[in-house]
């Protein structure tokens, strides 16, 4: 145990029946941090957090916030503070009562509760709505509202429970941003569960990718897509291309025993391999640099704004690219797709 660490995770566990929801989970985030953990239903994410929060009770393991160990206290004694998908304001109280409950309930004074609700408002740029009601505001200024309220009483960790999962798109984008913002200039310790890959890569110091109730790997965004632990993690972050194959005295047969016309830099031994490339990654009418090349018919053509979406298919392998200008092909013409070494992950 250190007070290094704004919050230190060790050996956490929790089984709903036979059901195992966190298994073994040690993590340490030091002050400042800003950690998403990241993974698709049923990885343990969510549970995770309720542990840290104190809304569910550990089956063996400890937390330690700020180098104390808190897992034995209930939720409104640790250091902590949740901001949930539906900002769970009441209703009954106004915007400035929302973000006084939280200091009442530490029983801070009259004139630093007031304190604190203008500075947290102004934070959050909803100063002048100190007498508004919940109804009376957008979905997005409740999420601030709530956000301020957690702000206000300074806990030791901020923790997010998918807060933007039920807005749409164009406030998502701006909550998302405005979250980041406020994590640059006020430096508060966070951790924040999502299941949405673009959230965690564009808000997070470090993201921890979860499946099965395990970590899969804890990196900066950057590593997480460049550098993968394992294919989980790569085929979870971001969109990939797929090319399952099985290889045959040096030749490449698709899983349907195709011949496939396709030319590896470096010879994978005998077996099945599934070879993922990102579809940014591939290219067409191939450039001079890419080591592999298989040769696709064109499907079809989707305009996506700054790219167009070439589908291709060679024997039972489909797979997309995805280029800035356009091609001059047809569907049915015959196209070489290549891609470096660098950018290939094989697994079997």
């Amino acid at each position: 145990m250190s007070d290094k660490y704004a919050l230190e995770l060790v050996g956490i566990r929790r089984c709903y029946g036979s059901v195992v929801a966190v298994d073994d989970v040690s993590l340490a985030i030091e002050r400042g941090e800003f950690v998403t953990l990241l993974g698709p239903s049923g990885s343990g994410k969510t549970s995770t957090l309720r542990l840290i929060g104190g809304f569910e009770n550990l089956d063996s393991g400890s937390i330690n916030i700020n180098g104390k160990r808190v897992d034995h206290l209930p939720a409104y004694s640790r250091d902590t503070t949740t901001i949930f998908q539906s900002g769970a304001l009441f209703p009954h109280k106004t915007v400035a009562e929302n973000v006084a409950y939280g200091l009442r309930m530490r029983g801070a004074s009259k004139s630093e509760t007031e304190k604190r609700i203008k500075e947290a408002l102004q934070i959050v740029r909803l100063a002048g709505y100190e007498d508004r009601y919940p109804n009376q505001l957008s979905g997005g200024q409740k999420q601030r509202v709530a956000l301020a309220r957690s702000m206000a009483v300074r806990p030791a960790i901020l923790l997010f429970d998918e807060p933007l999962s039920a807005l749409d798109l164009s406030l998502r984008l701006q909550l998302r941003a405005e979250i980041k913002r406020l994590h640059q200039e006020l430096g508060f310790s966070a951790i924040y569960v999502t299941h949405d890959q673009s959230e965690a890569m564009a808000m997070s110091s470090r993201v921890a990718v979860m499946k099965q109730g395990k970590i899969e790997q804890i990196d900066t965004p950057s590593n997480i897509y460049n550098l993968p632990a394992n294919e989980f993690v790569y085929t979870f972050i971001g969109e990939n291309c797929s090319i399952p194959l099985r290889v045959s005295g040096g030749q490449a047969f698709d899983l349907s025993g195709t011949t496939l016309n396709l030319s590896l830099s470096s010879s994978l031994p005998d077996g099945e391999w599934r070879i993922c490339v990102r579809p940014s990654r591939l290219r067409l009418t191939c450039r001079d640099g890419a080591e592999n090349r298989l040769v696709a018919k064109l499907q079809f053509v989707e305009f996506l704004g700054d790219v167009h979406r070439y589908h291709l298919k060679s024997g039972a392998v489909e797979l997309f690219v995805d280029q800035p200008g356009e091609v001059r092909a047809n569907p049915g013409d015959t196209i070489e797709v290549g891609w470096s070494n660098a950018d290939m992950r094989a697994y079997r």
